[in-house]
């Protein structure tokens, strides 16, 4: 079942948006979109997330020196960059290729796969879901892509022609990685190596493809992907392009995520911070624009069933002798998220004090 998420404010294309902008010197940014306390934040840092070798982890005889890296970066950061994980190249290359493609299309033609009222599947603006809310300078595709009876083809795109197959193959190679690492965790922990993936009862995976234009009268004073936390339990992001623009919020300050060409970059959600009751952490974090390139990303998003209990593991419990969070459905907690305008508010508000 898919969630609704109330009704969506109207919001122009951006890209189409920025283009206007780019070449007609009367046009500026609409102020919706501007948000002038960046200016007032400290300058952020570039910083290099931990590394994770997916081999080594994989690996019997390496595997104890790497979880001890991966159960430090996800205690530490919520934040680890994954390479060696064993995605074709070749794959990858296509992913890549189809979404620049689909991006490039005429409106009209993404269009057709554009989102209907109360739901964020299919093409359009980037979470614009309340009237008052500053909009985010960029665009995006949203598609639910398993289990199989939750895929919607009206919004899967049919140009390119090749884009369907591809991001299937992709979909279902980056689950069994998801899989692959969850275990990895649960172990790190001391727990059954299958101990996540029975609370999740099934995967949800989504993917969002984004697509972040330049800026070039207001680079420093837009914002690509508001800082928000994910809701789910372990996020993939493919940067498309290479480009920068990710940025993690660490010590009340914002550092931005050096990208790893074929890297993914792993990121904990809501819900693995709830089950591990606050060991692992979902760090709030937002993507920038910059003046004159564009950004394109792929965010695949991993999440339990709707009827899956979320609450702290009571193993972990015991062992760090409290409860640190409510329990609930996925269900919800997805519900209640939604109706929080981004942010931790959500995580915070589930915190048992």
């Amino acid at each position: 079942m898919e969630v609704e998420v109330g009704g969506a404010a109207k919001a122009p294309n951006v890209q189409v948006l920025a283009a206007k902008v780019a070449i007609d010197s009367t046009v500026e940014v609409p102020k919706r979109y501007i948000r002038p306390e960046i200016n007032d934040e400290p300058m952020a840092e570039f910083v290099d997330l931990p590394v994770i070798d997916f081999n080594r982890l994989m690996d019997p005889e390496l595997s104890q020196e790497e979880s001890l890296k991966l159960n430090h970066a996800c205690e530490e950061w919520g934040f680890f960059q994954l390479v060696n994980h064993g995605m074709p190249e070749e794959l990858i290359k296509k992913v890549k290729d189809d979404i620049v493609e689909f991006f490039k299309l005429p409106l009209e033609e993404k269009e057709a796969y554009a989102q209907i009222p109360n739901h964020i599947e299919g093409y359009g603006p980037a979470f614009t879901l309340w009237e008052e809310r500053k909009l985010d300078w960029g665009d995006m595709l949203f598609l639910i892509t398993h289990p199989q009876d939750q895929k919607n083809m009206r919004f899967w795109p049919s140009h390119p022609p090749t884009f369907r197959d591809t991001i299937d193959k992709y979909c279902t190679c980056l689950q069994e990685i998801l899989c692959d690492l969850l275990r990895a965790m649960a172990k790190t922990l001391g727990l059954d190596s299958e101990r996540f993936l029975d609370v999740m009862k099934g995967v949800v995976q989504s993917m969002r493809f984004n697509y972040n234009p330049p800026c070039p009268k207001a680079a420093d004073k837009v914002i690509g992907l508001s800082p928000h936390s994910d809701s789910d339990v372990l996020t993939l992001l493919l940067q498309v392009n290479d480009v920068h623009g990710l940025q993690i919020r660490k010590y009340g300050k914002w550092f931005i995520a050096k990208p790893i060409t074929g890297a993914f970059v792993v990121n904990v959600g809501d819900v693995l911070e709830i089950l591990t009751n606050g060991r692992y952490k979902s760090n709030e974090h937002r993507a920038l624009v910059h003046a004159e390139t564009e950004r394109i990303s792929l965010a695949g998003f991993h999440s339990a069933s709707n009827d899956a209990i979320v609450g702290p593991l009571p193993e972990l419990v015991k062992e760090q002798g409290q409860v640190n969070y409510k329990t609930m459905t996925h269900l919800e907690y997805t519900m209640a998220y939604f109706s929080k305008q981004y942010g931790k508010s959500h995580l915070e508000s589930a915190k048992t004090e």
